[in-house]
């Protein structure tokens, strides 16, 4: 994207808002979008009712969704060791092939070890399955000390690493191995197009943030709320 595109995004907020409110955007498209939206990241029910609300049909056949769907589910609940044999029913190179993908799966099961409080256990697999791994990759390595710092403290979740065990962590490892089975099965897109909008949204506000460009920025993109900047200063 050009420097001149950017600097362009830098109009007034009333300018920006008003050129907001006169986008006509055809309502067909952003059902498309929805219906992406749920195709890729698997939630089969949804797309189902909103196909029959909406007319739009999915580019995929719904019932396609079913094994990742289950795959999601098993991450999801933490039975890690359930999805990753379900991968390896359909797809037994994927992992082979994708190593870093394959040490965040091992991570996530290093993680549950951890939440159970079976310490022994999560310190035997750790060597096990990991050490090798983190010897050759200083990023594994990274990871996988976070990882063991859970193991200091008697409540694991005044870690400064807790993160790792909120559900947020294991929704992203399902999403990396969602999209890593979306491109194994070559499907045309690996990420939900509304995901790829977002983030080009907060690349172009990172980058006039960079050049100090005052701008009417989007502080809330749950609700597209813009931040009320005065232009004039």
């Amino acid at each position: 994207m050009s420097s001149n595109y950017l600097d362009n995004l830098a109009s007034s907020r009333e300018n920006w808002l008003n050129k907001l409110e006169g986008l006509n955007i055809n309502r067909t498209d952003m059902n498309k979008l929805i219906m992406n939206y749920l195709v890729t990241e698997g939630f089969k029910e949804a797309a189902e009712k909103f196909k029959q609300e909406s007319g739009v049909e999915p580019t995929v056949d719904l019932n396609s969704l079913d094994h990742r769907i289950r795959v999601r589910d098993a991450i999801q609940a933490g039975n890690i060791q359930a999805a990753v044999a379900m991968v390896n029913e359909l797809h037994p190179e994927l992992l082979d092939n994708d190593r870093f993908l394959y040490f965040h799966l091992q991570q996530l099961q290093l993680i549950e070890l951890i939440r159970a409080g079976r310490v022994e256990e999560a310190l035997g697999y750790a060597q096990e399955h990991l050490c090798e791994a983190a010897e050759e990759d200083k990023a594994v390595l990274s990871e996988l000390e976070r990882t063991l710092a859970l193991l200091g403290f008697e409540q694991p979740e005044q870690c400064p690493f807790s993160d790792l065990l909120q559900p947020a962590h294991r929704q992203k490892v399902a999403s990396e191995l969602n999209a890593a089975i979306l491109r194994m099965e070559d499907q045309e897109a690996t990420s939900p197009k509304l995901a790829d909008l977002l983030r080009l949204i907060l690349w172009a506000q990172e980058e006039l943030d960079k050049k100090k460009i005052k701008y009417p920025k989007m502080v809330d993109l749950a609700d597209a709320k813009i931040d009320k900047v005065d232009m004039s200063k």
